[in-house]
């Protein structure tokens, strides 16, 4: 798990650090600068850009070094006598002790064409109210269109975020710089993490600064996680879970299938399809892996866990186990209620979510409303599969939002959601006979979210047939217990 800290957090661990530990910020920012000159091949040319703040003072830092290491180095700043105050006053006095200069222009889009190495951007960090304005707005522009465009001689790093990314949010306002790469001081920040900033960012190296204090952030992005074997080398099929599925309706059936190739493509012993009379040989005939029963109102003994809702399978029977809810079985008005079941996963993607907490507008594909929203309803021992692009995991009485980052938009095809019930009610199982805790099923649970979209991600991008999905699944699982 990475943290993607806001603003607020990161300062929070910057002034324990200077407050409690007693450790220098002007340590910090030699830490930070060392890092971020690292990143940079030496042997060319650099042209840094210094704003006026404490970023500023990076981007000083940096320039300094880099002409000890023997780099020919120009600062450019936002005005033709710049005032430093704090850390950044320090660091001016020692690039100008040096013999350091600065430079200025007021019209960055024509100095640009003769830039070559690289450009170090050193504008506005964690401080940055945005949108840009004035000059501030003419340097990002200027970078901007130059990269975008493949017209740039030069390549562009920058400190800790791009000048006009908000540090607290994935979305952008204005134009910010677009970075080739970015050397993220002490965590990444939301816009590291998190699309569509990220995609400002470039490839993004995290310099390690001296923090003491352990992290504490509200949103997490997942890993790739440590898959464990479903059962013990002399293990049966009984010893890795047995999941039920309750699916399918008339003209839906393939939900019921998709969702049984899910979960035994995730791993589970054994799978039950209960499906009403008229549909079980038309679904029992495509996977015969899976046991097909008529529906009778009662589930199997010996049972791990519970799927609900695929294919237009409303009502919900009677189970205290543990139990997943997926497209129909999410009804209007109950999600809070099913937030407070422990044992509990729902999934909806946008327009569930809405109709399920009774939202008086239709949730937007904004991330940040979407982490909004899920940090307000994720609220209980139940837990939230928010699905759509970065789906989101909350719930299981941990006041912390999990960002998956894999997956592409070829994910957006019917089908794709009952595959991913199954993988979730498969792990599920395996949790249940583990006799983890909620913490465990949380894992469990975004462990399938992970696997799924990394399943797509292998296929590569563009359309794709949700069957192939348990292709590239088993693929993915061999190379990990491989490895």
């Amino acid at each position: 798990m990475i943290p993607l800290l806001d603003a607020v957090e990161m300062r929070a661990m910057e002034t324990e650090a200077i407050a409690q530990w007693g450790i220098s910020s002007l340590v910090l920012q030699e830490h930070a600068a060392l890092g971020a000159l690292a990143l940079l091949p030496p042997g060319q040319s650099l042209q840094v850009l210094a704003g006026p703040g404490n970023n500023g003072g990076d981007a000083l830092a940096l320039a300094r070094l880099a002409k000890l290491r023997g780099e020919t180095v120009e600062v450019w700043t936002l005005d033709p006598n710049p005032v430093w105050h704090g850390d950044a006053a320090h660091q001016a006095a020692l690039w100008e002790g040096l013999g350091g200069t600065y430079r200025h222009t007021t019209a960055p889009e024509q100095v640009l064409s003769s830039f070559r190495g690289w450009v170090v951007d050193g504008l506005f960090g964690l401080g940055v109210r945005l949108p840009l304005t004035g000059l501030g707005a003419a340097w990002a522009n200027a970078l901007h269109e130059a990269v975008l465009k493949g017209e740039a001689a030069f390549r562009v790093l920058a400190l800790d975020l791009p000048s006009g990314l908000d540090p607290s949010s994935a979305e952008v306002l204005g134009v910010p710089v677009l970075a080739h790469r970015t050397a993220c001081f002490g965590h990444l920040k939301r816009c590291h993490g998190l699309r569509p900033a990220q995609s400002y960012c470039g490839e993004t190296t995290r310099i390690p600064i001296p923090l003491r204090a352990e992290v504490q952030a509200a949103v997490w992005r997942l890993e790739t996680p440590e898959f464990s074997p479903r059962c013990a080398w002399n293990g049966y099929k009984g010893q890795a879970g047995h999941v039920a599925i309750r699916a399918g309706s008339s003209g839906m059936s393939g939900a019921a299938v998709l969702a049984a190739l899910g979960a035994l493509r995730m791993g589970a012993g054994l799978v039950t399809v209960l499906v009403d009379a008229e549909l079980r040989s038309e679904i029992a005939s495509q996977i015969p892996e899976a046991m097909v029963h008529v529906w009778n109102g009662t589930i199997p003994e010996g049972v791990d866990a519970l799927l609900v809702g695929p294919g237009g399978v409303g009502d919900i029977p009677v189970w205290t186990g543990p139990l997943v809810l997926d497209a129909s079985a999410l009804r209007p008005g109950e999600g809070a209620r099913w937030m407070q079941r422990p044992r509990t996963v729902i999934t909806p993607h946008a327009g569930e979510f809405t109709r399920l907490f009774s939202l008086e507008t239709a949730l937007s594909t904004s991330t940040e409303e979407r982490l909004q929203q899920a940090r307000l309803r994720a609220q209980g021992p139940g837990i939230l599969v928010l699905k759509g692009a970065q789906t989101l995991i909350g719930g299981g009485d941990l006041d912390q939002i999990w960002v998956n980052p894999t997956g592409h938009p070829g994910l957006s095809t019917g089908g794709t959601g009952d595959f991913l019930a199954g993988m979730v009610v498969a792990n599920m199982a395996h949790w249940a006979q583990q006799g983890q805790g909620l913490e465990g099923l949380r894992r469990a649970v975004a462990e399938a979210v992970w696997l799924h979209g990394a399943a797509a991600d292998r296929l590569g991008e563009g359309p794709l047939l949700v069957r192939d999905l348990g292709v590239s699944l088993a693929a993915i699982l061999r190379d990990m217990h491989e490895h």
